[in-house]
């Protein structure tokens, strides 16, 4: 297991293995595991108490609360009511449904490169202002000037040319438009690269929070139901490696989360309009 999990972290340095990577592990979860009850890929977010109570629309979700939260709390930086929003990398589509559902956007567009995601989010969440296609985040078929807000959460870490992928982002807002953007990187030099990445996009950064503790938070309430939807969705054999994707408590990732070592940040942009 030592020497297939050093393989893997070589090639990961590669742009064509973290495509593949992706797109074969997203595809095989929405094939396989094409659970009703579960929408959302992320790990989740609890918002301190200020933002908690400073926020509208409010937040009333039970089912897959943190995970729910992660989206609701990342819509409330812009006003998205009447906006045409899209979301790269939108994988079972629960995200894109709550805020579609939530804060009305005029038109929501969600984007993933994963086929059967996509099949999977259309059976489930698609209206007639919510649309799920397949397409790259490094090669989006999107019109030039035409998105007012770009979503992307927990999924640029798997982007071969995160700098093309920005320069998608830019190319299709509108000037005056935002990016909202969530993930986390496996170190804090890569996650300083990532930021200057966003800095040299020509875009405007905005903020920038460290939102790990959230997250942990997150996960550790999560803990016992997604425990519980593993040893019920997934197969015994798979269980062990599943749940160290799925980050539950103990797992590597919620370690390194923890202590700091893995750091996930909340950013929001903003493309330039002429002078």
């Amino acid at each position: 297991m030592y020497i297939i999990n050093k393989t893997i972290s070589v090639f990961k340095r590669f742009a064509w293995f973290k495509r593949f990577n992706a797109r074969i592990t997203y595809q095989v979860l929405a094939k396989y595991i094409p659970s009703a009850d579960w929408h959302f890929m992320n790990y989740g977010y609890v918002p301190d108490a200020e933002e908690r109570h400073s926020n509208v629309p409010p937040f009333n979700v039970k089912h897959q609360h943190q995970p729910a939260a992660m989206y609701h709390y990342l819509a409330c930086k812009v006003p998205v009511t009447g906006k045409v929003v899209l979301e790269v990398g939108s994988g079972r589509g629960g995200g894109a449904s709550y805020v579609a559902n939530h804060f009305r956007p005029k038109q929501y567009i969600a984007v993933d490169i994963a086929s059967s995601a996509v099949a999977l989010a259309n059976k489930f969440h698609s209206t007639a202002s919510l649309r799920f296609v397949q397409g790259s985040g490094e090669h989006l078929l999107i019109q030039d000037d035409s998105i007012d807000i770009v979503m992307n959460v927990e999924s640029s870490h798997g982007y071969g040319d995160v700098a093309k992928f920005l320069s998608e982002v830019k190319r299709v807002l509108r000037p005056g438009g935002h990016l909202l953007l969530v993930d986390f990187r496996n170190s804090l030099a890569n996650m300083a690269i990532f930021s200057q990445q966003l800095l040299d996009s020509g875009m405007i950064l905005l903020s920038k929070e460290n939102i790990s503790t959230k997250v942990v938070r997150a996960i550790e309430l999560d803990d016992d139901s997604k425990t519980s939807t593993i040893k019920r969705l997934v197969p015994r054999r798979y269980q062990r490696v599943f749940s160290d994707f799925a980050g539950v408590v103990g797992s590597r990732f919620y370690n390194t989360l923890k202590d700091g070592t893995r750091p996930y940040c909340r950013f929001v942009l903003q493309k330039q309009t002429p002078s």
